[in-house]
C-alpha cells in the first residue's frame, strides 16, 4: 500500500547538511500497524513528515521515494499533494495544543476541514463533525464543538486531533506520539481508540512513539531508529522476545519495571561497548538487570531506618479550595475542592511518590505545601515550624531548605538568562558565598555534578535539548544546598532513555545529599520504582497510603486498580 524507497532527509545549516534521516526503506500493508520507536532526535517525526510532504522545502533536501499505491508522492505538483493529504494519508501530530487554533473552536477547525476536502454545506459539515466526536468518544460533543483548545483537557484534546484526521477517511493513518504527556489511563484510552478505529474502518497505522510499552500494545510490525537509521525492524513478538540490535535492548531495559526492584534503572551506554565499531554485543536484558538488583534485606533495613526518625514534614487537615466563577457580584458559593483534607508524614531521607491522573490535585498539593498558593484550611510543619504562620521574610529564609523542580522546566527557566545567570540568582538572593567568583564556582559544581559540562554555563535555555534542561533546573533546586524537594512531574514528558538518566541522577543526589523528596507522577511504575512508600491521590484526596508492593499486587481501591492496569506491559 506504501513504499518507502531510501528516504533521506538533510537539513541545511551555517555548516553544511545535516542528514537527519539516512536512506530508510519499509513497506506498510493494508489494515497493517506498523510502530516506529526511536528517542528525540533519532529522526522519527521528520520521517513522518516527509511521508506528507510537510517539510519546508527552502532549509530541506529530501531523496528517495515514497509510492502510495503506485503514485509517487515526491513527484505529485503541490496542488496534486494537498488532495493527498486528509483524504488518503492523515497525521495526527505530537503536541495538540499547538496544533489547535487557539483562537478558533474545535468545532469550526473540524467543519473548515471536512467543507474543504468533502465540499459539504455548514450544516452538514456539523452533522458530520459531531458524529466524529462520537465516534471518538468525546464527552459532550455539542459542548466541545463550541468550546476552545485551552478548555478541554489534554486527552480531549487529542481526540480532537483524532477526530480531525479521520474526517476525510484516509486510508493511512500517521500517529506522531499521540500519547506523550498524558495519564496512563488516558493513554490507555487513546490506544484502544485507535485500535478500534482501525479495527472498524480497516485503515493503515503508523504509530511513532520513544515507549517500546506502547508500541507493544498496538503494532503489528516495529521499526527501531537510531540516529537516523532503522537499525532492527521486526514483529512486535519477535523484538520484545528476543531483541538483536544493543540500542533496541537498552530501550527496552531502561524503562521501570513494576514487577523487579532495581537500585538504578539500566541505560542505554550499558549495551554499547564504544570500541566495538559493529555493536554486536551479547549483553542481555536480564544479565545487566541483574548488576543493578536492590535486595529485599537492604529494602527492609531502609524502611527500619527511615522510620525510626521523627518527621520531616507534617501535613494535617490541609485544603486548597478555589472558587468557580466568582462573576462581578462576589462569590458565586461553589467551589472546587483541589486539595480537602489531606494528612501526612515525610521522613528523613524518604522519598515519598504522590501518583494519580491530572486534575486530581497532585501540584496544587505540593505548591500549597511550598505556600506559592495559600491553602485554605490546615497545617504544614517543617521540622516543627508551622509554615502558615510565618510572615514574608522568614518563608523566604526556609525556602533554602525547601525547593521544587517544576513540570516543565523550560517555562521555569527565564529565557533571556544564561543558565550560569539562573543558577547564580538563588545563591546571590540568599547572600550564599561572598563574591560572585566563588558563586560562579559553585555553580560549576552543580552542572558537572548534574553531567552537564563548564561550556553550558554561557548558554542559554533553548540551546538545550528537554532533558539537558530538566538538569538545569535540578542543579538550580540543589543549588541552596536544601533538605527537602517537591519534584513535580519532573520526567513525565522525557524519552524513556533519559527519563532513566534523570531518575538515576535524582536518586543519587539523595543518597549524596541526603535530601528528602516529594515525587509526584501519574505514571505508576515510574513512582513505584523511585518511591520508599507512596500515596495514591483522586479528586483532591488521598485514597490509598502504604509501600509499592503493597499498593502495586495488594491495591484496596478501584481507581488504583485501575491505574496499575493502565501500565504498558513492555
Amino acid at each position: 500500500m506504501l513504499q518507502v524507497k531510501d528516504l533521506t532527509v538533510s537539513f541545511k545549516t551555517g555548516n553544511g547538511l545535516y542528514k537527519a534521516v539516512k536512506n530508510i526503506s519499509f513497506n506498510l500493508k493494508k489494515g497493517e500497524t506498523i510502530g516506529i520507536v526511536g528517542e528525540s532526535g533519532s529522526g522519527k517525526s521528520v520521517t513522518s513528515l516527509a511521508l506528507m510532504r510537510l517539510l519546508n522545502t527552502d532549509q530541506t533536501v529530501i531523496g528517495g521515494n515514497v509510492i502510495l499505491n503506485e503514485t509517487n508522492l515526491f513527484e505529485l505538483p503541490e496542488q496534486d499533494m494537498r488532495h493527498i493529504r486528509g483524504n488518503r494519508m492523515a497525521m495526527i501530530f505530537q503536541e495538540p495544543m499547538t496544533s489547535l487554533n487557539p483562537v478558533l473552536t474545535c468545532g469550526f477547525q473540524l467543519t473548515e476541514a471536512i467543507q474543504l476536502h468533502l465540499g459539504l454545506n455548514k450544516a452538514e459539515a456539523k452533522k458530520k463533525t459531531l458524529e466524529l466526536f462520537n465516534e471518538v468518544q468525546l464527552p459532550r460533543p455539542e459542548a466541545i464543538f463550541d468550546s476552545y483548545p485551552h478548555q478541554i483537557s489534554g486527552g480531549q484534546k487529542q481526540r480532537v486531533m483524532i477526530a480531525m484526521a479521520l474526517s476525510c477517511n484516509p486510508e493511512i493513518l500517521i500517529a506522531d506520539e499521540p500519547t506523550t504527556a498524558l495519564d496512563v489511563t488516558v493513554q490507555k484510552t487513546i490506544i484502544e481508540l485507535l485500535l478500534n478505529l482501525k479495527a472498524t474502518r480497516c485503515r493503515s497505522l503508523i504509530f511513532i512513539s520513544h515507549d517500546l510499552g506502547v508500541i507493544k500494545e498496538i503494532a503489528d510490525r516495529v521499526l527501531v531508529m537510531y540516529k537516523g537509521e532503522i537499525v532492527e525492524e521486526a514483529t512486535v513478538t519477535d523484538l520484545f522476545d528476543n531483541p538483536q540490535h544493543p540500542y533496541t535492548k537498552g530501550l527496552l531495559a531502561c524503562r521501570p519495571s513494576p514487577n523487579q526492584h532495581l537500585k538504578k534503572l539500566p541505560v542505554i551506554a550499558d549495551f554499547f561497548d564504544v570500541n566495538d565499531k559493529t555493536n554486536t554485543q551479547t549483553a542481555t536484558i536480564e544479565s545487566i538487570r541483574a548488576l543493578y538488583n536492590y535486595p529485599e534485606a537492604e529494602i527492609a533495613e531502609r524502611k527500619k531506618e527511615l522510620y525510626e526518625q521523627q518527621p520531616l514534614l507534617k501535613i494535617e487537615e490541609l485544603s486548597t479550595w478555589f472558587p468557580v466563577n466568582p462573576g462581578l457580584l462576589g462569590p458565586s458559593g461553589q467551589v472546587v475542592k483541589a486539595v480537602n483534607k489531606v494528612s501526612f508524614d515525610v521522613y528523613p531521607g524518604e522519598t515519598l511518590g504522590l501518583v494519580g491522573e491530572s486534575g486530581c490535585g497532585k501540584t496544587t498539593l505540593g505548591r500549597t505545601i511550598l505556600r506559592l498558593i495559600e491553602p485554605t484550611a490546615g497545617k504544614v510543619s517543617f521540622e516543627g515550624t508551622d509554615l502558615g504562620k510565618l510572615k514574608k521574610n522568614d518563608l523566604r529564609e526556609i525556602r533554602r531548605d525547601i525547593q521544587i523542580i517544576f513540570q516543565d522546566p523550560y517555562s521555569s527557566l527565564n529565557p533571556r538568562l544564561t543558565v550560569g545567570q539562573s543558577l547564580m540568582e538563588p545563591l546571590q538572593v540568599h547572600q550564599f558565598y561572598s563574591n560572585n567568583t566563588k558563586r560562579k564556582q559553585k555553580v560549576l559544581e552543580l552542572l558537572q555534578r548534574v553531567n552537564l559540562l563548564p561550556e553550558h554555563f554561557n548558554r542559554y535555555p533553548h540551546e538545550f535539548s528537554g532533558g539537558q534542561r530538566q538538569r538545569i533546573v535540578i542543579a538550580r533546586a540543589l543549588a541552596l544546598q536544601p533538605k527537602f524537594i517537591i519534584c513535580d512531574e519532573s520526567v513525565s514528558a522525557l524519552d524513556v532513555s533519559v527519563q532513566a538518566q534523570v531518575l538515576n541522577l535524582i536518586r543519587e543526589l539523595q543518597q549524596e545529599f541526603k535530601l528528602t523528596y516529594i515525587f509526584i507522577s501519574h505514571d505508576l511504575a515510574v513512582i513505584k520504582h523511585i518511591s520508599d512508600r507512596m500515596m495514591v491521590m483522586n479528586k483532591g484526596e488521598i485514597v490509598e497510603t502504604g509501600y509499592p508492593d503493597d499498593i502495586y499486587y495488594r491495591p484496596k481501591e478501584d481507581y488504583t486498580k485501575r491505574l496499575i492496569a493502565s501500565i504498558p506491559q513492555g
